[in-house]
């Protein structure tokens, strides 16, 4: 409990110290938000008045704690293309976010989870070689390449499947849905599966040489036993750590895919605030990813704790 407790009053820190480099990027990048307002008829100090009442007159100090006191209150501000609330916006886009993210995820998970056992079982054979082929490629492949091979495949050349959007238009049934989900789901897959096939790959030899696999055998347990009730529990450990830490995908691992896709999710969101230098949008996706990073970094420490006896000791 204690360890539980000092990682929490860590991930405050750290949510501290992000707030503070995400605030000094976004003011020293290129550009003026100002300049979104401007129109060609407005005079010098229309525009000096504007900027005024924007803040951005006052020191980057009081800047930055007025910002920060407003999203510690749950207001991330308004948008500057749209006036409306930054986390409102990033709330509507988070749900087809999380279905295609949630989706490549637990699939690639599952996929991991056997040809990354019987992969590292059967350390060099036949089929180790074939998945590690395929795992290099699919970490090697950008993923918008990939996008764009599938779409040309796919639609263009075969019109098997829609190349854009989350919906057809005026059909909004799940049936629908899962068509336009097929393209970008398989493209996120295919790489989170062989992040996931290589790591537990890597666990499963180290586990196999353990002596209690040695005496599993010599009492005569069958290898899928050994596999699932012993090898997997214990291999699964630094999973854990690569699933919490693959929660921040849902928003920075999305941003290229959505873009392909025109995905209507938190990425498509992020690449039109940058196009557009809306920074209050900016920087709301940013602490919200940062969020997602901390949180699966704590819940990852909590599942150690639960999955490890040792660990659950020593706290």
């Amino acid at each position: 409990m204690k360890k539980i407790v000092n990682r929490i009053i860590q991930c405050i820190l750290t949510m501290f110290i992000v707030s503070i480099i995400c605030f000094a990027l976004v003011k020293a990048a290129p550009g003026d938000p100002v300049m979104t307002y401007v129109e060609p008829n407005m005079s010098e100090e229309y525009i000096a008045n504007l900027r005024e009442s924007l803040g951005l007159t006052k020191p980057m100090w009081e800047q930055y704690a007025l910002w920060l006191g407003r999203i510690l209150q749950g207001n991330f501000g308004n948008s500057l293309m749209n006036s409306r609330p930054v986390l409102t916006q990033i709330l509507e886009r988070l749900p087809a976010t999380m279905i295609l993210m949630g989706t490549s995820m637990v699939l690639g998970f599952v996929i991991a989870l056997f040809l990354g056992l019987y992969s590292g079982k059967n350390k060099n054979g036949i089929l180790d070689k074939i998945v590690s082929f395929f795992c290099f490629v699919g970490i090697s492949i950008p993923t918008f390449w990939f996008g764009i091979m599938l779409i040309y495949l796919l639609s263009v050349y075969f019109h098997l499947l829609p190349s854009i959007g989350m919906h057809s238009e005026g059909d909004g049934s799940l049936g629908d849905l899962i068509i336009h989900l097929i393209m970008p789901c398989a493209v996120l897959t295919f790489s989170n599966a062989s992040q996931y096939i290589r790591y537990l790959r890597s666990s499963t030899i180290t586990e196999m040489s353990s002596d209690y696999v040695a005496v599993q055998t010599a009492y005569g347990m069958k290898e899928s036993g050994i596999l699932f009730k012993h090898v997997l529990k214990n291999a699964m450990l630094p999973m854990i750590t690569v699933l919490g830490m693959s929660l921040q995908t849902l928003v920075s691992g999305a941003i290229i895919t959505e873009q392909v896709f025109a995905w209507p999710g938190i990425g498509q969101l992020a690449v039109t605030a940058v196009s557009q230098f809306d920074y209050p949008l900016i920087m709301g996706i940013t602490m919200f990813t940062a969020l997602l990073v901390v949180a699966g970094n704590l819940l990852a420490d909590i599942l150690y704790a639960v999955f490890d006896p040792r660990i659950r000791k020593a706290t």
